[in-house]
């Protein structure tokens, strides 16, 4: 259930519930900031709090507040919800930790967060465990604590679940545009998602940034990717949790390659939501893409006064998605007439020193370099320490900058290579000129890569089907791998033929009727090759009968060799409890686990989607042809991956693992040598 967020986030009038420091200081920052709408605190026994009238009750304050702090014990916050909830109240935060968040501690935190949600039934509270929202954009606070923002028009929105983060977030000094920092605390009724989109609503807000520990409502989470779509507001994530394995890998290697973190990046990939490593990439790709949006192309320029740093652009942007185009011939001729003849013109360009001092040299070089084909030029300049140094000399680098970005309208952003050498007052008189000011030149690239990836979020939300979900847990036992080949060949699997004996004569009589050569594979045990119960290419009865004796087993299965195979696959399926069922594709057979060469989609997938990923693996290369070989036959791959798909989404309710390894790719065809099938029995 949706619910209006607007009287909460952007208040009239702001209750302040308790009197303990924690709530004076409320009221301290609301009226710091210049709050221009009403604030009644409320206790007791109080008559003044932080020089205003308190009230005794909520029920004798002139109006129903639009928002309210909540600043006392676990206990009295429901008892205080559900009054504010009576007379028509428009949100609450409630700061109180003890709730769920501490049910493994103590056994009365879930039975108080059932009754705080009963009381609130439908107005939104924040948290609990929460330390509010600051609303720079209004000049509203529901904050406990000091902060390092300011007053302003527009900007951009940030949620995390953590209010230290949250504080620290604040206080940078990167020139980022907060319009609004909110706390989400253990998000007992109003998820991040719904906070977001929320926040995407206001005009005023140009992207949204998530540092996000868990998702939740993975429906919430679809969502707030389309409107953030349709509203053309990109969002970027700051996902924690890499080291966290979301499935045990002792059955399966699909699990051990979509455990910990594949299924979360794979979420973000399929919303179109670029992720950060590290929380200044994050704030540096916020603050591009409030200045220039996502980015149209990868295709990047670099112009700076040192070989050196022309050098380290170029090194820094291996290995990401971004590019420095060569130079073409509008730009040739515009910089040699800029800079004359003894500058080599290349991108990243060393435009050298004899120019700096002279501004309006400097702009047409600048200007110069800014070509329409680009997508972003970094200009690359680190500024001295003011306390050591005089910075007067640099503000030709300034001038040209801010000249040169209105002389083009490109997408111009200057870059401190170290992040501390971009002073915060550079900072903001580049903002509002239209430069982006980025603080080092790895975060530079990473904010671009980002930006890129925002372009291509509109096309995913449209094309996006519903997530399958992952329901509730199931108990479920391993099928035999005869009848897991069975029911996946029910849904569109090719598999080998093949068949069951009971012993060693019986799997040499059906080798015989099979035809030689044969594999003999021993039942029942997972992870047979480590087991020595796969033998292949058996020739003879009697070899077929030998390799069955030597095997810690009393059944089998024997199978047609295939001898024309071109690579082999890893097509898996988990159902995580986080994030939904997790297909897996990877390289195939013994060394799948050393080799991790894997990619992770989430079900549904559609077929373009799923032949994508696998020209992104390293195999790719020998599925395509490799050294005068064949390709394999792509078309088939792709249908064994929907067929698995078709039976995920079939039996949903009863699966928890899926794994074919090897899938056989061979030139007209795709079979399923190995089949693990882990689903609910009936």
């Amino acid at each position: 259930m949706r619910r209006d967020l607007s009287r909460l986030l952007r208040p009239k009038s702001i209750a302040v519930i308790g009197g303990g420091a924690w709530c004076r200081s409320v009221i301290e920052q609301c009226l710091k900031i210049g709050f221009d709408g009403e604030i009644y605190p409320v206790h007791p026994k109080s008559t003044e709090i932080g020089g205003l009238r308190a009230f005794p009750t909520l029920e004798s304050l002139p109006t129903a507040p639009d928002a309210s702090f909540i600043g006392v014990n676990r206990k009295v916050t429901v008892d205080t919800v559900r009054v504010l909830e009576t007379i028509g109240a428009g949100g609450a935060v409630c700061f109180a930790s003890g709730f769920l968040e501490a049910a493994a501690e103590d056994d009365q935190g879930a039975d108080l967060q059932a009754k705080l949600l009963a009381a609130a039934k439908d107005m939104p509270i924040l948290g609990p465990n929460c330390y509010g929202f600051i609303n720079y954009l209004d000049g509203a606070l529901l904050w406990p604590d000091q902060h390092g923002g300011q007053r302003l028009e527009c900007g951009v929105a940030v949620i995390t679940q953590s209010s230290n983060m949250a504080i620290n977030l604040t206080m940078q000094r990167r020139a980022l545009p907060l319009a609004y920092v909110v706390t989400a605390g253990n998000q007992a009724q109003t998820g991040m998602a719904d906070i977001g989109l929320a926040l995407l609503e206001d005009d005023r807000v140009t992207c949204l940034g998530l540092h996000i520990e868990g998702f939740g409502d993975l429906r919430a989470f679809e969502r707030l990717a389309g409107r953030a779509a349709a509203l053309g507001k990109p969002i970027v994530a700051l996902k924690v949790g890499k080291s966290q394995q979301a499935q045990a890998a002792t059955i399966s290697h699909t699990a051990s390659l979509a455990g910990g973190d594949a299924g979360a990046q794979a979420l973000l990939d399929r919303f179109g939501i670029p992720r950060s490593g590290s929380l200044p990439e994050f704030l540096e790709t916020l603050k591009l893409l409030h200045v220039s949006g996502p980015l149209a192309s990868n295709r990047l320029g670099s112009i700076s006064c040192s070989g050196g740093e022309a050098s380290l652009a170029a090194d820094t942007a291996v290995g990401h998605k971004v590019c420095f185009a060569p130079l073409n011939d509008a730009q040739k001729s515009d910089l040699r007439a800029a800079l004359g003849p003894m500058v080599a013109l290349a991108n990243p360009l060393d435009y050298h020193t004899y120019i700096w001092r002279d501004t309006a040299a400097m702009t047409k070089a600048w200007a110069a370099m800014m070509d329409p084909s680009l997508a972003l030029t970094l200009l690359i300049v680190d500024f001295p320490r003011a306390d050591r140094c005089d910075p007067d000399d640099w503000d030709c680098a300034i001038d040209a900058a801010l000249a040169a970005k209105a002389k083009t309208g490109a997408n111009v952003a200057m870059v401190a290579t170290l992040p501390e050498l971009m002073p915060e007052h550079v900072a903001e008189r580049l903002m509002a000129g239209g430069v982006t000011p980025l603080c080092g030149l790895k975060e530079a690239i990473v904010a671009a890569e980002a930006a890129i990836a925002c372009a291509a979020a509109p096309e995913l939300a449209r094309d996006a089907l519903p997530l399958v979900l992952p329901g509730d847990p199931v108990e479920v036992g391993l099928i035999p791998e005869f009848h897991a080949k069975a029911a996946l060949a029910k849904h569109g699997v090719l598999i080998p033929k093949s068949g069951q004996a009971s012993g060693p004569k019986q799997a040499g009589e059906l080798a015989t009727a099979f035809g030689f050569p044969v594999v003999l594979k021993g039942e029942g045990i997972a992870h047979k090759t480590e087991q020595g119960a796969v033998v292949l290419n058996l020739g003879t009865v009697a070899e077929v009968e030998a390799a069955a004796q030597a095997m810690p087993c009393d059944s089998f299965l024997l199978e047609q060799m295939i001898d024309d195979v071109m690579a082999e696959l890893l097509v898996g399926v988990v159902r995580d409890p986080a994030h939904g069922f997790v297909l897996t594709l990877a390289a195939g057979g013994v060394l799948t686990e050393i080799l991790q060469d894997s990619a992770s989609l989430l079900i549904p997938a559609s077929a373009e989607q799923i032949e994508t990923a696998l020209g992104g693996l390293k195999i790719g290369r020998v599925l395509r042809g490799f050294r005068g070989k064949p390709a394999a036959d792509i078309a088939a791959i792709v249908a064994t991956v929907l067929a698995v798909q078709d039976y995920v989404q079939t039996h949903a309710a009863t699966l928890a693992e899926i794994e074919i390894n090897p899938l056989l790719c061979c030139p007209d065809r795709a079979l399923a040598a190995d089949a693990l099938l882990r689903q609910e029995e009936t």
